[in-house]
């Protein structure tokens, strides 16, 4: 199973961007979908996630600018990002989960967001 993340980029204040992670690999059965990011400087945490009855879960720092989906046929997990500050600055990593494909990372996607 690999994880190819995207969509990363620089964006002004105010601004929006789409990430994806696509999961290769048969069959991997993915219970846990989820979005994590990591500033300069600062520990790895915590943003979004959605899991297999589609219950979605967000940080309290992005919710309701930031939002979760997926597409199961293809096994992809997006992050839509809207009003976007400077402290959204970070790599951003997706994660899946699944019984069959164990606790698996993406390479992480670079977000800037500056004027």
């Amino acid at each position: 199973v690999q994880l190819q993340a995207s969509g990363g980029g620089l964006v002004q204040p105010g601004g929006s961007l789409r990430l994806s992670c696509a999961v290769s690999g048969r069959n991997p059965n993915i219970a846990y979908m989820g979005w994590y990011r990591q500033a300069p400087g600062k520990q790895r945490e915590f943003v979004a996630s959605i899991i297999s009855n589609g219950l979605t879960n967000y940080a309290e720092s992005v919710q309701g600018r930031f939002s979760i989906s997926r597409n199961i046929r293809i096994n992809t997990v997006y992050l839509q990002m809207d009003r976007l500050k400077p402290e959204d600055t970070a790599v951003y990593y997706c994660n899946v989960r699944g019984a069959r494909i164990g606790d698996k990372w993406g390479q992480g996607t670079l977000v800037t967001v500056s004027s």
